[in-house]
């Protein structure tokens, strides 16, 4: 059965001719939003636009309008007071809705728009298709099959969304059978290899862009490539540089989203001074600038210069947000700064934010460094959510570094029966030294024997574990 008729009989369940209030209302207050609910039905019945208005005037205060649920209110006080709808006032409120993320929404304009006859209307469906490919990307592509005409736009919506869903190997496929492909094209299909671990790929990709198709990137092809070279070493980093160097050599100005990638390219290489100068160059900054060098700085050691970058940012007058606390609380760890690591930690609760798994795995990894261990297993009894195996493994490696079997005796039993054979190879072989260090001699040989009969292998050139990294 075609999406659209679907949509029509099961969203709706009422005759399509008139959209009813309670419909929509319903569809409002399941829309995720700060507000109360009893506020969001107050805007929904309170309309101020005059119903003598032309059609185009209704379209530009959709348009115009502060929020997607004020967007829905004129939408649907158009269809209550029987006010013509044109194709503008559709796409408008489609490209309002969908930052609501509302798929019952979603279905029920969709619905509408097969009512009203617009379902040939390139700009529509894609604005419709770039909603589901949000919300739910099943819908996009059963969409996606039925449309009528293309655009490079709907294509690149897809081969986002698939990307999204994991499925980079369909995404290529798509992007080869293209028709025609844009810059935008390109950066959509680079971004999807990059965002989903494959770099080399991607850098592939963006080279053959150059040299055989002889295009020009543009700030979002660079701002998906350096993302990848932030995650391949040294290479990463030559290409980074040359990639800045064109940027240079063009005059491209230092936009939010460019330049925050550089920041973050070069932070990350440890090149800290370069990354504070890129940052000092642009004209806007926000709080994704600021923690990128944050973390850059506490990834590196440059605890003081981390220090610094926080003070600023808090004059400025900057929120930080839940990564941010991971760099400063980093940069804590690696200088083993426990008191000031108290008092970041006690910030995030002051900034309104909940501590999250990687705060809670810095402290432990701060107090095991400190030989706080009391400490530090308080921190892990108290998390919300549970300590995963990585900050199970910081704080046993930590009572081994402190020679304290007492303390890990705690905890071993619990850690033992949440080992995975595939994954924490390095565990079993903590928890085996422990047992030894604790003269447990028939433990640690049971764990020994358990390492041999579920096959288990600890990773080649690992150790535990500095949980403060970015």
């Amino acid at each position: 059965m075609p999406l659209i008729v679907l949509n029509t009989h099961c969203v709706l369940g009422v005759k399509i001719s008139r959209v009813s209030k309670s419909n929509i209302m319903r569809l409002i207050l399941c829309c995720p939003s700060k507000q109360p609910l009893h506020s969001q039905a107050a805007l929904f019945l309170t309309s101020t636009i005059s119903t003598s208005a032309s059609p185009s005037k209704w379209s530009q205060a959709i348009k115009q309008s502060s929020s997607p649920l004020k967007s829905l209110q004129i939408y649907t006080h158009m269809h209550h007071q029987s006010i013509p709808i044109d194709s503008f006032t559709v796409l408008y409120t489609l490209k309002s809705s969908t930052h609501l993320h509302n798929l019952p929404l979603l279905r029920h304009l969709h619905a509408h728009i097969f009512k009203l006859g617009f379902t040939s209307n390139v700009y529509i469906m894609s604005s419709l298709l770039h909603g589901y490919s949000n919300a739910c990307f099943g819908d996009a592509r059963q969409l996606f099959d039925e449309m009528p005409e293309r655009t490079t736009v709907t294509w690149n919506t897809m081969i986002t969304g698939l990307s999204r869903s994991g499925n980079v190997d369909k995404a290529r496929s798509l992007f080869d059978e293209m028709p025609m492909r844009n810059i935008a094209s390109w950066s959509a299909m680079i971004a999807a290899y990059v965002n989903t671990g494959h770099q080399r790929k991607g850098l592939a990709l963006f080279c053959k862009m150059l040299t055989d198709e002889k295009l020009k990137p543009d700030e979002f092809t660079l701002c998906a490539v350096l993302g990848g070279c932030t995650k391949m070493g040294t290479v990463g980093f030559v290409l980074g540089k040359s990639i800045h160097g064109f940027i240079v050599r063009n005059w491209w100005e230092l936009n939010l989203e460019l330049g925050t990638t550089l920041v973050d390219m070069y932070a990350k290489s440890g090149s800290l001074k370069v990354a504070t100068l890129v940052f000092d160059m642009m004209r806007e900054t926000n709080v994704v600038s600021w923690t990128a060098l944050i973390c850059g700085a506490g990834q590196h050691g440059y605890v003081n210069e981390a220090r610094t970058l926080f003070y600023r940012m808090q004059k400025a007058g900057v929120k930080p947000n839940e990564l941010t606390f991971t760099g400063i609380l980093s940069a804590c760890v690696h200088a083993g700064l426990v008191e000031e690591g108290r008092m970041y930690f006690e910030l995030i609760y002051q900034y309104g934010l909940k501590p999250n798994i990687h705060h809670y795995g810095c402290m432990v990894d701060l107090f095991g460094k400190a030989g706080e261990l009391e400490d530090a297993y308080e921190v892990i009894m108290k998390m919300q959510p549970e300590a995963n195996m990585n900050v199970w493994g910081s704080f046993l490696n930590a009572c081994k570094v402190q020679n304290n079997f007492k303390v890990a005796e705690r905890v071993i039993k619990r850690v033992v029966e949440m080992l995975r054979p595939e994954k924490d190879g390095g565990v079993y072989s903590l928890i085996a030294d422990l047992f030894v260090m604790g003269e447990k001699w028939d433990d640690a040989e049971r764990i020994r024997r358990l390492m041999v009969t579920q096959n288990v292998r600890k990773a080649r050139g690992t150790s535990f574990i500095n949980y403060g990294g970015p």
